[in-house]
């Protein structure tokens, strides 16, 4: 029997066979009167008939009506079924059973329902499995792999143990971090640089908006390349040009993809090797990846388009052969040969490790000896005096120390130590600029470095 490979990411649903790529439209419904359009015929009205536009029915999957009252007799599982509809007739492939690959923000439930509209359409699924795992088909040797992909509305990043296959470990979800909120913040910057240079501003009509988008893969890919992109566009017949720095483009969405470093470092242990594993739409996005590998170290390694759908395709069994019933598979083996990793030897600046923490208006020195945060520290031990009466945390909470010419956090709690807002798996590396929070609402903690030959402090 013809097997086939089905990634529910809706940045771009992506259906595959052994030799190509069949299907590969973004999650977009465009709601007619009278009939409804998905994927990229709904994704080409975006813009243009915004308010007939829906783009979280496969993030929001559910049996519940839309709270539009015009189609309040449709629901978000009605658009996946067209949607699902559109994309079994493009694969031509009738009677193929499929292996799914799924972001982890799916859950049980919205899992248990797209099984239901996969039987409704006649879809036999073979296989669910984890969308990072099926991506991961090598060992990162010496290293630890982070997977990390973009949906229309949220960033995953899925942290792999290598007990002798890919295994889920722990998935962050960044959730409004997704692709269609860089492109907003791209337009914006794009738009203001047609005004600036050519008196026009594309956003003023909806038909010169949706060209801005319609485009905006193209710059973008130029944007990785080179330092400045030559941008034109015509409307009523008059052309108009603008240039935009790629560095431009780059501070735009500098907010998101701090986000997403700040996250990823806190699934990283202080000591461990980052193998960053990221699939190629986050390759896609100019600076993201050097600005993971500058912030997070180790290496960055890009897949090709549909490498997680083939990856599921290679490895994954038939569930049902056996009369079983389908769950969701977090560990594979692998099938590619491994990546061995050497570590690098890594030169700190002194500029960029902490030597201080600031809390309230008074710094405390890190140096090699443990400063201890919490509630009661030992009596021989250096701490910083905390009020008792926080909620959320212990006698000994976490410690700092510079480690091997690092500064290093480490977690002793039970409730959890966070950088930047996010909880640490365990332990982390430092950088200036850092927040550390215990208890809640919690202690916050600054991570600042002095300059001792000019009296300065830098935060």
């Amino acid at each position: 029997m013809n097997r086939l490979a089905l990634h529910l990411n809706d940045a771009g649903i992506t259906l595959l066979d052994e030799r190509s790529i069949l299907y590969r439209e973004p999650g977009f419904a465009l709601l007619g009167d009278h009939d409804l359009a998905t994927g990229n015929a709904a994704f080409a009205s975006a813009r243009i008939n915004p308010r007939r536009i829906q783009n979280r029915y496969w993030s929001e999957l559910s049996a519940t009506p839309l709270v539009d009252q015009r189609f309040g007799h449709l629901t978000t599982a009605d658009l996946a079924i067209r949607q699902l509809e559109q994309l079994w007739e493009a694969a031509g492939t009738p009677g193929a059973q499929v292996v799914v690959a799924v972001p982890p923000y799916l859950d049980p439930a919205r899992l248990g329902l797209f099984l239901g509209i996969a039987a409704e359409i006649d879809m036999p699924v073979a296989a669910l499995v984890d969308a990072a795992v099926a991506a991961t088909r090598r060992e990162y040797r010496n290293a630890v792999p982070v997977h990390i992909d973009m949906g229309l509305h949220a960033t995953t990043l899925t942290r792999l143990s290598q007990a002798g296959q890919a295994q889920f470990e722990r998935s962050e979800v960044l959730n409004e971090f997704g692709i269609y909120a860089l492109y907003d913040a791209w337009l914006t910057a794009i738009a203001e640089a047609f005004v600036q240079q050519s008196r026009f501003d594309p956003l003023h009509t909806a038909a010169t908006e949706q060209i801005l988008l319609d485009r905006l893969a193209g710059w973008l890919a130029l944007a990785s390349r080179d330092p400045v992109v030559a941008m034109e566009l015509e409307y009523a017949g008059i052309p108009h040009r603008a240039e935009i720095e790629s560095l431009a483009l780059i501070a735009a969405v500098a907010p998101f993809y701090q986000q997403i470093s700040s996250r990823l470092r806190a699934l990283y242990r202080a000591g461990e090797l980052p193998a960053i594993q990221v699939s190629d739409r986050i390759a896609r996005l100019p600076g993201l990846a050097d600005m993971l590998k500058a912030r997070i170290g180790g290496e960055v390694y890009a897949l090709e388009p549909g490498a997680t759908a083939r990856g599921a395709l290679a490895r994954c069994p038939d569930q049902t052969a056996a009369g079983g019933s389908v769950s969701l598979l977090r560990q594979l083996p692998w099938d590619q040969s491994p990546f061995v990793i050497e570590r690098p030897e890594v030169h700190h600046a002194d500029g960029d490790v902490p030597t201080h923490v600031l809390f309230g208006s008074q710094a405390y020195a890190i140096g090699e000896t443990p400063l201890v945060l919490g509630s009661q520290a030992g009596d021989a031990e250096r701490s910083i005096p905390l009020a008792a009466d926080m909620p959320g945390m212990s006698r000994r909470h976490c410690s700092l120390a510079r480690i091997d010419g690092r500064c290093v956090v480490e977690d002793h709690s039970r409730y959890g130590t966070f950088l930047n807002g996010h909880r640490i798996n365990g332990s982390t590396v430092l950088q200036v600029g850092d927040t550390i929070r215990i208890g809640s609402p919690g202690f916050e903690f600054q991570l600042i470095t002095t300059d001792e030959k000019h009296g300065s402090t830098t935060a």
